[in-house]
């Protein structure tokens, strides 16, 4: 297993040539998304310690996808069984409500994971932030992610990397994630869509992403499958910095 490394504040080789090796194309769409109201998910997804291999970036640029940065602020204390709360990019308060696993995904034997069910909401924030006495149940989580999107079009998926639609598709993320001064990366799959269509959609892109064997000695397996919220709950909380200068106060 790879080491764990606190990121420098400048590109190192490494990642320089994983730029290089990504089809990078900017976001679009607008700054704040509207509001979701009731969105029902089926996800997957693996988080692993140490800094993400150029190998494991370049095997994931076979697809388009887009690049952004955020930084969310996940709600740790009071633990919340079943729920997942967090600031999303300082722009939206994301509530999911976990719906159980319909099962387990295994591609052809080179990723197996746990499907999780979900149902999220989102509301936009006017604006965002903890005051002293609040901040010490958050943790701030720093992602700088690759997305692609797998859709359907005549009968079959096809990737690309434009904003979610209201069709079948399945957004697959890389990120490289920073927390408590430890770099972690993650691998995930979130299905939307019809109901029906969730997990064969799921399943689909799934199958385009592994037909082509991840690099190396990357484990993505039941040990490493985990919700972002489950991954932070087995790690020590840190308080968000009061000099953040946040307060919740939603604006409607």
């Amino acid at each position: 297993m790879r080491s764990w490394s606190r990121p420098s504040d400048q590109d190192s080789p490494k990642r320089a040539e994983m730029r290089g090796r990504l089809p990078i194309v900017p976001p679009t769409g607008p700054s704040v998304p509207s509001v979701i109201e009731g969105l029902s998910t089926v996800e997957v997804r693996w988080i692993l310690p140490g800094q993400l291999d150029a190998a494991v970036a370049g095997w994931f640029g076979r697809f388009p996808a887009g690049l952004d940065s955020r930084e969310d602020i996940y709600l740790m204390h009071p633990f919340l069984r079943g729920l997942s709360v967090k600031i999303r990019a300082g722009q939206l308060l994301e509530v999911k409500q976990y719906h159980g696993s319909p099962g387990i995904l295994d591609a052809a034997g080179r990723a197996r994971g746990r499907i999780e069910s979900w149902r999220k909401w989102s509301f936009p924030f006017g604006s965002l932030g903890l005051d002293g006495a609040g901040s010490a149940g958050w943790t701030v989580v720093h992602k700088r992610r690759w997305m692609s999107r797998f859709r359907m079009a005549d009968g079959r998926l096809m990737a690309d990397f434009a904003e979610r639609s209201t069709g079948s598709e399945c957004g697959v993320e890389l990120t490289e994630v920073r927390s408590d001064g430890e770099t972690w990366w993650s691998l995930g799959f979130e299905a939307t869509g019809p109901a029906d269509s969730l997990r064969s959609t799921l399943e689909g892109a799934a199958a385009l992403m592994f037909a082509q064997a991840p690099p190396g000695d990357v484990e993505l397996d039941m040990s490493h499958c985990q919700s972002y919220i489950e991954w932070l709950s087995r790690r020590p909380v840190t308080r968000v910095p009061e000099t953040t200068g946040l307060r919740l106060d939603a604006s409607t």
